[in-house]
């Protein structure tokens, strides 16, 4: 009996200590930062960031906090993905086609032309397995990707002058990120990747003739319509734009299950509230920008969205036979696509069809 009770005295110390070094981790706080591409607090794009942080906060009951920072606050905007690996930081936010020169398919989890709709790539990305290649692709530079929002179909771009065939885009220095800008060049343009903060000094001094940003939302608040007069639909090369959430592998690991749970849960209710924000949002600020300041609207030739059409296809076949990684993604791509376009024919695509002929 004096066995016993000395070796069930000894199970229940340690016993105890388990579960206080379980109840330490469980109460551990995390303050953690967040780096972005955007300006600080910016209209929808900047804003997201800050919403997963209030989300996170408030669900994890002050367990994680996340500072965000805008772009140039800690890091420039396009070191966000270098700070994020490194560990110097603990989160990013920003566009997946930023880091195509060190992830060249890491651009499908961003617009990819002629490619998926927002509904579509949240589909690919949480139910078709797209997930699995951008954490599979992102993994060697120790970095956990989470979609983190979408601004829907953006448009083309302002320009100073009308696009009648791809001969008016010769020499046209024009801000393009991702395959778009591929497929800019080739059409002759010179595309350059600079930061949304800056744009609009690089338009109004001559640096580049014209910018694809967004939408009329975001156009809008950096004022685009003050130095450029045309502004062109539609926009083939990011049909469904997804954004990124960007989290260190070592400090994620870090974390107990549940905070994982609520970042994940988090990332996922702000990808889709972006959404909502644009949805809600584009038209009013196109209608603002027509009627007060005289933009002037105007589509692409049908002829020219095809040339793009037929450059762009080229483009992604030749990517994905000089690269394993692209290939690898792009055939998980072009399946789901397949699915999706088959069923959308007579779905979500004969019905908007269908009501746009009724309204005429």
């Amino acid at each position: 009996m004096k066995k016993f009770c000395v070796s069930f005295f000894v199970l229940f110390l340690i016993s105890c200590s388990q579960d206080s070094v379980q109840s330490e981790v469980a109460v551990k706080k995390f303050n953690w930062s967040m780096v972005t591409t955007w300006p600080k607090n910016y209209p929808g794009l900047g804003m997201a960031p800050e919403r997963f942080s209030k989300m996170v906060n408030e669900m994890s009951q002050g367990q994680l906090k996340i500072t965000v920072y805008g772009a140039g606050e800690f890091v420039p905007a396009m070191g966000v993905f270098d700070a994020v690996s490194s560990g110097s930081v603990e989160m990013g936010h920003g566009g997946a086609y930023y880091w195509k020169g060190k992830v060249p398919a890491a651009q499908f989890f961003a617009g990819v032309p002629f490619g998926f709709t927002a509904d579509e790539i949240n589909a690919w990305v949480y139910r078709g397995g797209g997930l699995e290649l951008w954490e599979e692709i992102y993994q060697p530079f120790n970095i956990k990707p989470l979609p983190g929002g979408n601004t829907g179909t953006q448009m083309f771009g302002w320009f100073n002058k009308e696009i009648n065939s791809l001969a008016d885009l010769k020499g046209l220095k024009m801000r393009f990120p991702g395959f778009g800008g591929e497929v800019f060049k080739r059409a002759g343009g010179t595309p350059v990747n600079i930061p949304g903060g800056e744009l609009y000094t690089a338009m109004q001094t001559g640096t580049i003739d014209a910018v694809e940003w967004v939408g009329p939302y975001n156009d809008l608040a950096f004022g685009f319509q003050q130095v450029a007069k045309y502004y062109y639909y539609p926009g083939w090369h990011e049909p469904g734009s997804m954004l990124e959430f960007m989290i260190n592998i070592d400090e994620w690991n870090g974390l107990p299950p549940h905070l994982q749970k609520i970042v994940e849960v988090a990332a996922k209710a702000v990808n889709q509230d972006l959404l909502d924000e644009y949805t809600a949002s584009n038209n009013r600020a196109l209608q603002e920008l027509i009627n007060t300041h005289d933009v002037q609207l105007r589509r692409l030739p049908d002829d020219v969205i095809n040339e793009f059409r037929a450059i762009s296809d080229d483009i992604l076949t030749s990517s994905a036979e000089n690269d394993a990684d692209v290939k690898k993604v792009y055939e998980s791509f072009k399946k789901f696509m397949g699915e999706v376009r088959s069923f959308n024919a007579i779905a979500e695509d004969a019905f908007v069809e269908a009501r746009n002929l009724s309204e005429e």
